[in-house]
């Protein structure tokens, strides 16, 4: 895993936020849910294959570290420690703290707003997550969108 940013990427720059990686153990019996956590499996697929570049940080590191259950905190962690590309580490705390603060002031709470700035940090071109009070912030820079969401934006790029 690069702790550092450099040179030009070839491939979508992504990150999955901690609720993402959680999303296939939730209910399953609602549809949505249901429809997400698939998606999310299938974007872990194209990320195993290369198609994505995935991004991870400090702050999902001590989320996934928290979970109190051993084998699905194991499993996430296999995956993100295996399959991320970049990593924004502690040499990039007092920035990510900073960036974290501005986003702040839009009502996002710290984690999210951790996750947001890493994200941004990292050049990524989307934040995924299942979190509807974190999908509604906005920023130019970044799409803010469900599993769902983006595998149908992939889609309509790859038919085009």
């Amino acid at each position: 895993m690069n702790s550092l940013i450099t040179g030009e990427v070839n491939t979508i720059r992504i990150y999955l936020d901690n609720c993402t990686y959680n999303r296939p153990y939730d209910d399953l019996s609602q549809i949505t849910v249901n429809l997400e956590a698939q998606a999310k499996l299938h974007i872990q697929a194209a990320i195993r294959k290369g198609r994505y570049e995935l991004v991870s940080s400090e702050i999902l590191m001590k989320e996934i570290d928290d979970c109190p259950v051993e084998i699905r905190k194991k499993g996430i962690e296999s995956f993100v420690l295996e399959n991320s590309s970049i990593h924004v580490g502690p040499a990039n705390t007092h920035k990510i703290d900073e960036m974290a603060r501005d986003i702040m002031k839009t009502g996002v709470k710290y984690k999210d707003a951790s996750h947001i700035a890493s994200a941004l940090f990292a050049g990524c071109a989307y934040l995924i997550s299942t979190d509807k009070r974190l999908l509604k912030y906005q920023n130019e820079k970044i799409k803010l969108v469900t599993p769902i969401e983006f595998i149908t934006e992939m889609e309509a790029e790859d038919g085009d």
